[in-house]
């Protein structure tokens, strides 16, 4: 495998891309007891329909995170319970665009691994457990129905979008999860989980080679073609919609303001628009700037209030949000101070300690085995490399920041979304 540094990080990693296409990367920790894999694949709620072999498919809503549910499901017993029993805490998770699945461990890493990529790898479906997990997988689906952060933020999408499959929710409905039967799970998995488009993230105190290697005895080459998304016709610059309301049983109302950005390239380009997002966000309304500390002073917004850029693939926004008496107010508050900073420029030195901010932030994050993981797939997927962001830090610049803002935060690329209680004024 082939040794990355990282001097100026004081970190180094092992890199090795098999020759069916898997992504492997050994992140050292010497000295740590720890260790921690993440198997990931290119594939998500957002995903419903796609290509193969020049056939268009279209599959029910929620398919990706029902798969999930279910690769867990093994001829020899659940691999939750075998990856438990030999000391490792184990879960997994879909996104949007990726599926992951991963466990810690302090002892049997290698024993851990080999059970990872079996379950992942093999898949194992009969008609009576994918009807079994219909009901579990529906009772999650009215559970979140009834989460106020969770229907904000789809609200949010719903109505941000016109087209792109984002729009999607990734746990689907009763109805759509009803038409899920053990074939078309096989046959998505066929179609995604694939060596071409999956990584392997370990990061520890372990043997690169002994991944590779181990690797190596649960992978095979691809002999079908694989999966090609379809994110439908292009995305209009404008929001379809510009709020959205919904009654929940909740005492103060929530909120979040979406304001579209243009979808960020792939490669290290895109990875720039990342980090350019995350800082222009916090010089717009983060803790310390003029607008938070006059909304927070005013009793506007609380000390959960946060503003976030948001990307995947083809889409990218940013989202503003929080409690708050008035949500109105500040969505308007918000716009205005972007038309400022649109208008007078941004202030050269708060650039520079934001900057600093961020860029610490950045180094603290490699504390954390799981932000490690989660980044090096992202990046893996998107074409760049997380342990370069110092260097694309250093290319930021205040009059891009206000650029971006300019762009991106506009009425008509805007959408509120907010949950009111019960009884109140919509």
């Amino acid at each position: 495998m082939r040794r990355l540094e990282y001097s100026q990080l004081g970190e180094n990693c092992y890199f090795e891309q098999l020759e069916n296409g898997l992504g492997i990367f050994v992140v050292s920790k010497p000295g740590y007891a720890k260790t921690m894999a993440m198997l990931a694949v290119s594939y998500g709620g957002m995903d419903a329909v796609f290509s193969q072999g020049g056939e268009r498919r279209e599959t029910p809503e929620g398919i990706a995170h029902y798969l999930e549910h279910k690769m867990f499901d093994m001829r020899e017993g659940n691999a939750l319970t075998l990856l438990s029993s030999a000391g490792a805490s184990v879960n997994a998770f879909t996104a949007k665009d990726i599926t992951a699945y991963h466990f810690t461990c302090t002892s049997r890493f290698e024993e851990n691994l080999r059970v990872l990529l079996r379950f992942v790898t093999t898949p194992y479906f009969t008609p009576e457990s994918v009807e079994k997990e219909r009901g579990i997988i529906a009772q999650e689906i009215r559970m979140y129905r009834d989460n106020p952060g969770h229907r904000v933020y789809e609200n949010l999408l719903g109505n941000l979008y016109a087209v792109h499959p984002l729009r999607r929710s990734i746990l689907g409905t009763e109805a759509s999860i009803g038409q899920i039967t053990d074939e078309t799970l096989l046959h998505c998995h066929q179609a995604f989980y694939r060596m071409d488009n999956m990584v392997l993230v370990v990061v520890g105190d372990t043997d690169p080679r002994l991944v590779r290697d181990t690797a190596l005895l649960f992978t095979g080459r691809e002999e079908s073609a694989g999966a090609v998304r379809d994110f439908g016709a292009d995305e209009p610059a404008e929001a379809p919609r510009r709020s959205i309301r919904e009654e929940m049983d909740v005492p103060e109302p929530t909120f979040l303001l979406g304001c579209k950005a243009e979808p960020f390239p792939l490669g290290e380009e895109g990875f720039c628009h990342r980090l350019l997002a995350s800082v222009a966000a916090e010089l717009l309304c983060g803790e310390g700037s003029e607008l938070y500390d006059r909304l927070y002073r005013d009793g506007l917004i609380h000390s959960d209030f946060s503003a976030a850029c948001i990307d995947y693939p083809g889409a990218a926004f940013l989202a503003l949000g929080g409690d708050s008496p008035d949500p109105d107010a500040v969505a308007e508050a918000v716009l205005q101070e972007a038309a400022r900073i649109s208008a007078q420029g941004v202030d050269e030195a708060r650039f520079r300690r934001v900057l600093r901010s961020a860029y610490g932030e950045s180094v603290r994050s490699l504390n954390s085995f799981e932000t490690i993981c989660s980044e090096m797939v992202r990046g893996w997927f998107s074409g760049y490399n997380y342990y370069d962001f110092p260097r694309l830090y250093a290319t930021l610049t205040a009059q891009k920041a206000a650029a971006f803002l300019a762009e991106t935060v506009q009425a008509g690329r805007s959408c509120l979304s907010v949950v009111v209680p019960k009884g109140g004024s919509l």
